[in-house]
């Protein structure tokens, strides 16, 4: 057992923060909260006094391209399609060479850690050596993922395009590897419609209904992608049903990312399904895909995460994902003359951590019986005046960075600095 304290910040619903000044949080030897509060326990086990700290709990971001690491910042002018072909796609090609996965993959670890992502839901590639890699990493570093092997057999180069047998025993030896009770595990990933012919899509389902894994994809994220699909799959009502046809939507746990362009069809399906919405609001903006209506989700009762989607997106932190998730709705407030509410800071928080954590189990607030995924915030050089804990991590989420960050726990166990490929 063991107990901290500091200034606690969390969000167990999203209409409000819980603030606990001073106050108490014990973990148990398995890394799950027992206790918070104000006073000190007695069974309290070893206590760790943060001081003037905050405790907030970490990050998860649930939609991001491992091997796009190095092309963060690229290509910022271009539409998704013409981004796929020109910049995507030739650097995925280089993961099927083992030194060139291990360098990237390994700073890419690195940099969840040090922006104190604590769980993803990441891509990798169709390489199933290079994805073996990946996992690894993870494992070694201690953070939780869900890890992909790229499906894909269609409109993408030679090397990038693999039969439907080879997914399907890609995916069976990463599951294989991984097992179903550690914090790395492996997950369905048809990388989208256009990529997966129909006997790739009907395997893929076929494999989700044997296994249980859970499904991650994109989802009506261009108008010319999502013209493609009406192409490519004519028979379908919409994108969504294009994947539900298949039994990749909701069939088991799905993230869906992007969503920009979900109908009134679409989102009753998701609704009926438990499909999770992943909003990556960094990615619409910089490849002007369009803009998510965030509100329009959360009042339908559909479940919303929030992802990085780099390298679309050009941040890791999901500091700024926050920021960029208020700000779009904001412009979607604007744009309704009011009539849509934009995302109160609480709200977005809640997204990047019980949002997300909840696909990982019982994850991302400081519930008792929940997993204890935390950041210590050394905010002192932001905290000028005296500032009240709702100021403090106001500015904290706006202005604050990795630099901030003294402490990263994941299931209990404080996590040291992965290694580094210089």
């Amino acid at each position: 057992m063991k107990t901290y304290k500091a200034h606690l910040i969390d969000t167990p619903v999203p209409d409000a923060f819980r603030f606990i000044e001073n106050g108490y949080i014990s973990v148990s030897d398995e890394g799950k909260v027992t206790y918070i509060g104000r006073t000190l326990p007695e069974q309290a086990g070893q206590v760790t006094d943060f001081g003037d700290r905050l405790l907030i709990p970490a990050f998860n971001d649930l939609h991001l391209h491992a091997p796009q690491y190095r092309n963060i910042g690229l290509a910022m002018d271009l539409e998704l399609l013409p981004w796929l072909q020109r910049y995507t796609f030739p650097e995925e090609m280089k993961f099927a060479n083992l030194d060139y996965a291990r360098k990237i993959y390994t700073r890419f670890v690195h940099e969840l850690w040090m922006q104190g992502t604590m769980r993803s839901a990441v891509f990798a590639t169709i390489h199933l050596d290079a994805t073996l890699l990946l996992a690894d990493l993870f494992q070694q570093s201690g953070l939780g993922a869900y890890v992909g092997l790229v499906a894909m057999d269609r409109n993408a180069p030679n090397g990038l395009c693999g039969a439907k047998t080879e997914a399907f025993a890609g995916v069976n030896a990463l599951d294989a590897k991984l097992g179903r009770k550690g914090r790395v595990r492996a997950i369905i990933t048809p990388r989208f419609i256009p990529s997966c012919s129909e006997d790739m899509l009907t395997e893929l389902g076929s494999l989700a209904q044997q296994t249980g894994l859970p499904v991650q994809s994109h989802l009506s994220e261009n108008l010319h992608e999502i013209d493609w699909v009406h192409e490519l799959e004519p028979d379908a009502t919409c994108y969504g049903d294009a994947y539900n046809r298949y039994g990749l939507f909701g069939q088991t746990p799905t993230l869906m990312a992007h969503c920009c362009y979900t109908n009134d069809e679409e989102m009753q399906l998701m609704k009926q399904n438990g499909v999770c919405v992943v909003h990556c609001p960094t990615s619409n903006n910089n490849l002007a895909s369009g803009m998510a209506s965030v509100r329009r989700f959360l009042d339908n009762g559909i479940r919303v995460a929030l992802g990085t989607d780099v390298s679309g997106g050009h941040y890791m932190s999901m500091l700024r994902v926050i920021q960029y998730a208020i700000q779009t709705s904001k412009l979607h407030y604007a744009q309704s003359k009011g009539k849509i509410p934009f995302l109160s800071l609480s709200e977005a928080f809640y997204l990047a951590t019980k949002g997300g954590g909840e696909f990982f189990g019982k994850v991302g607030c400081f519930d008792i019986g929940n997993e204890f995924d935390a950041l210590v915030i050394d905010d002192s050089y932001l905290n000028f005046d005296s500032y009240s804990l709702p100021e403090r991590i106001e500015r904290f989420i706006y202005i604050g960075d990795d630099r901030d960050i003294r402490h990263r726990f994941c299931a209990g166990n404080e996590l040291p600095e992965p290694p580094q490929i210089h």
